[in-house]
């Protein structure tokens, strides 16, 4: 098999496949064609691909490829008629793909393999790239709010006296949410959190952060994988009104909630950040689907009542080499699944094939839908396609969505792949 691998958009500083799984594919029989400049702004040249076993090629010959990986899957399969009838393993953002969209993919063949849209279940977790880039999106946030913030993470004692830690808080109890409470642990922080899925209140505590009620968490919060579910407005006023006794309390909030195909909810008001002191941070980490903070606009700095509101949409990718590493890996694993003595074998009947693949052989299958049946042409197919993220997914708010606790010793890999994503890009 034939596997290519396209430089990305302006903007995206990841590459799908590391030398490193290039020359595993290449072991394993596999002919890896990159695009010359591809891993330039994760840090990799073309030089490291070439000792991997693979050809350098310009953007128009990877068209001679079987598959496709990329990180911005919609961009691979434009890249010219000559991928007509490949499979393209990408981020698609698959929630806010048109009828059009996903027509034009099934009327060139293209087999589209949306890697938001692995299921969180144990087989697939060494797959999912939501969890590898909202792990990453946590810590940057944490980062992020430790820097801009004007207190000290960590309580020190000096000859002038004890200077206190600060007081972080945490909205959303996922993967990216609970990397951001591990690294805030860890740089010294006062740390508090709270979700709204109660199952949540263990994996926090075990984290060393002290779990916020509400007196509104209920079991009924997350779906089958963990995700929290859509609330009804009443909810969410109720849940502002409890949120504003704790958000002024903080001099860092970081808020990671992110509902897959729907937009951010909306849990911290105006208000409630005019009531924090100044200098105090809030970083948003579901910026790319709407925000959790009313102030919130997507990679802008704003400023309110001395209190600055960041909305980052690519925490990921500021840390792109290991982004990158861990896209590949992802990537790696997915391929092992669906090859067999090094052809293609996609077997629909394999839950994680069947959760994944939106178009296949002229047809729409659009699995995320609830209409999400195999038609023989996507105009033919009427149903619409909600809004989604990140897992950044790209949002992957990849998003968002993270292997929260995958590096340390403070959270499993089996808790990751039970809780949300909450705005980790992909």
């Amino acid at each position: 098999m034939i596997v290519g691998v396209p430089s990305e958009p302006d903007g995206e500083r990841r590459v799908a496949v590391t030398p490193e799984v290039a020359g595993e594919l290449s072991a394993d029989g596999h002919d890896v064609l990159v695009e010359s400049g591809a891993g330039t702004t994760a840090g990799i040249d073309d030089a490291a691909y070439r000792d991997a076993d693979c050809e350098i090629v310009d953007r128009a010959e990877l068209t001679r490829a079987d598959l496709i990986a990329a990180i911005d899957g919609s961009a691979a399969s434009e890249i010219g008629d000559g991928t007509d009838g490949a499979t393209v393993v990408g981020v698609f953002g698959a929630y806010e793909q048109s009828e059009a969209d996903l027509a034009a993919l099934a009327d060139r063949s293209i087999d589209a393999i949306a890697l938001e849209l692995i299921p969180r279940i144990s087989r697939a977790q060494s797959m999912d790239v939501l969890s590898s880039m909202a792990s990453l999106a946590g810590y940057q946030a944490a980062l992020l709010g430790a820097s801009e913030a004007d207190r000290l993470f960590p309580m020190e004692m000096t000859a002038a006296g004890t200077i206190q830690p600060a007081e972080v808080f945490v909205i959303g109890a996922g993967v990216a949410g609970l990397k951001a409470i591990s690294t805030a642990d860890r740089l010294g922080a006062s740390v508090r959190a709270y979700d709204v899925r109660l199952e949540a209140r263990e994996e926090v505590q075990s984290l060393g952060a002290e779990f916020v009620e509400l007196d509104l968490e209920t079991e009924g919060a997350g779906d089958d994988e963990g995700y929290a579910r859509e609330m009804d407005e009443e909810f969410y006023a109720a849940q502002r009104e409890a949120l504003a006794r704790v958000v002024p309390e903080s001099d860092v909030v970081i808020t990671t909630a992110a509902i897959p195909g729907q937009p951010a909810p909306e849990l911290v008001t105006s208000e409630m950040v005019a009531a924090m002191d100044d200098g105090s941070v809030l970083v948003d980490c579901s910026a790319d689907t709407g925000g959790n903070c009313a102030l919130t606009e997507p990679d802008q700095r704003v400023t309110h009542e001395g209190v600055t509101v960041l909305g980052p949409t690519d925490l990921a990718g500021q840390v792109a080499a290991t982004a990158s590493d861990q896209f590949a890996r992802n990537v790696a694993h997915l391929l092992e699944l669906i090859t067999d003595e090094g052809a293609l074998a996609l077997d629909l009947d394999d839950e994680i094939v069947a959760a994944t693949l939106l178009t296949h052989e002229g047809r729409v299958r659009a699995p995320h839908r609830d209409d999400g049946e195999s038609s023989e042409n996507g105009a033919d197919d009427d149903g619409g396609a909600d809004e989604t993220d990140g897992a950044d997914g790209t949002d992957t708010n990849g998003g968002d969505a993270d292997d929260a606790g995958a590096d340390d010793g403070d959270a499993t890999d089996e808790a990751a792949a039970d809780t949300a994503n909450d705005g980790g890009d992909a």
